[in-house]
């Protein structure tokens, strides 16, 4: 139907998970990068597939209601947000109808609430942690530090982020002028050879502390006491590390973190809980929007201080611990030993003894901990899964755990709602589902789902009833503060 370089006219109707744009000629599937839902454009076909097609927007013609001038100065060539076309409550309203639509269509839910989204304030600014791939390798005069563009390893040169906190920029600067000064090779992705392979850089939001980490493909690097001595004329920097990878991958950190100067860690606060943060340690990005969706999982837990509550894919313990002063017993339970230590090393840092950790996989620990001890049979298990959610497995643990109430953080909507329908054929009503938008500028978004044990039918007509009522007055109180405001 297409041949490559042939140009087409379409509208936008929807956007896949990664930013494209999605349209249809006669039938047939277009995928349009720099498009948004909504956009009538002029897109220039760049690949041919048997059943779709890869277009790139040349022209906009008919502009989408909520379209905006990026503020960023190479947003469309960067890989990273890419809803920087859209304002903000363009966003917020593309993201509610996301998650509206995989709770009704791939769940099966017609009825269920979906809250409003919980936005932010200031949308720009938010991230505590910057990845930058290094280039510049095969005789270029300088190094390269930036983003990769969508879909490609290519680097797109840049000097700061928008969506970071102001002083990120001052150690960019510092690590191209040390990887000039000390000869220090980037790394070359199609060789393998080079040594500097990537800049992170995590910040504390409570506390101010940075952190900076080369990750590296050797175990050293050469005088890096000129990095050091520029970081240290940073604000919040307190300590250089290296983080050692030597496989040819697309993963960016290896597993070892070798400590340069000051401190590896950094500290950062959820409320009043403090967690010790490691390059390698999960933790939220946004510390703001973490705050709202920890305390909504809080609230969804119901917990009076008499509960025993099992946290799967606890990672280093930031929900675990963050419940912790709620609950008479909290269980983590995670595959990643090193997050286990750190889980560990937190609660003993917050002096919460009803806080325990177990490493291995949830589908295996939960019932061995169980037979040993009816007394951790849970009254609420909160889930986290990542991107692809919960493996069938561990459903079926949770639904074998029977809990009074299960809440359910996702980063993926769409896996969200396919464990939700299992959970609900397993007898749980799914009460609500609330979206937090913890990813302001990307196509990304969390959800945090409230179901609960049903004892009869009776019981899930009267309680469903009511959350109906709770979710058309909520709804109804947003939509008359909207109106007010613009």
């Amino acid at each position: 139907m297409f041949v490559k370089n042939q140009l087409t006219e379409l509208t936008i109707e929807d956007i896949t998970d990664t930013g494209e744009g999605i349209g249809h000629v006669d039938g047939f599937t277009v995928f349009v990068s720099r498009a948004v839902p909504g956009d009538t454009v002029r897109a220039r076909i760049i690949k041919v597939k048997k059943t779709y097609a890869i277009a790139k927007a040349e022209e906009i013609l008919t502009p989408a209601a909520g379209r905006v001038e990026p503020k960023c100065p190479v947003a469309g060539s960067c890989g990273g947000c890419q809803l920087s076309y859209l304002s903000y409550e363009a966003q917020l309203q593309m993201k509610q109808k996301k998650v509206e639509d995989c709770v009704r269509r791939i769940g099966g839910f017609p009825d269920v609430p979906v809250l409003p989204i919980l936005g932010m304030d200031n949308p720009y600014g938010y991230r505590n942690k910057g990845q930058f791939p290094v280039g510049g390798a095969n005789g270029a005069i300088l190094p390269v530090l930036g983003f990769y563009a969508g879909h490609s390893h290519r680097i797109v040169p840049t000097k700061s982020c928008l969506m970071l906190w102001n002083g990120h920029e001052k150690i960019l600067a510092a690590v191209v002028d040390y990887l000039m000064k000390s000869g220090a090779k980037p790394y070359d992705e199609e060789t393998g050879k080079g040594l500097v392979r990537h800049v992170l850089m995590r910040r504390g939001a409570a506390t101010g502390e940075v952190s900076v980490c080369l990750v590296v493909n050797g175990r050293s690097v050469p005088k890096p006491e000129i990095l050091w001595e520029s970081l240290q004329q940073i604000d919040g920097v307190v300590g250089l590390c290296l983080n050692v990878n030597t496989e040819k991958t697309n993963v960016i950190l290896g597993r070892e973190t070798l400590p340069l100067f000051g401190s590896v860690t950094i500290t950062d606060y959820i409320g009043d809980v403090s967690f010790v943060i490691s390059p390698t340690s999960f933790y939220q990005v946004n510390p703001v929007q973490m705050k709202v969706l920890y305390d909504t999982a809080l609230s969804y837990a119901g917990l009076t201080g008499n509960e025993v509550v099992w946290d799967l894919y606890c990672g280093i313990g930031t929900i675990s611990l963050f419940l912790a002063k709620h609950a008479k017993r909290v269980i983590g339970v995670e595959i990643v030993e090193d997050a286990i230590i750190d889980a560990k090393a937190n609660a003993m840092r917050n002096r919460l003894t009803n806080a325990e950790f177990h490493c291995g996989a949830a589908e295996e620990v939960v019932p061995r901990l169980i037979a040993e001890d009816e007394t951790v049979k849970p009254d609420v298990v909160v889930v986290d899964p990542p991107r692809k959610g919960c493996e069938k497995s561990l459903l079926e643990t949770i639904l074998s755990m029977e809990p009074a109430r299960i809440v359910y953080v996702s980063c993926d909507p769409a896996t969200l709602a396919r464990d939700l329908r299992i959970l609900a054929d397993g007898g749980y009503r799914v009460d609500r589902v609330q979206p937090v938008d913890q990813f302001p500028g990307s196509v990304h978004v969390e959800v945090v789902s409230l179901l609960q044990k049903m004892s009869n039918t009776w019981e899930r007509t009267i309680t469903l009833d009511v959350e109906m009522e709770d979710y058309h007055r909520i709804k109804n109180r947003t939509e008359v503060t909207a109106d007010a405001t613009e």
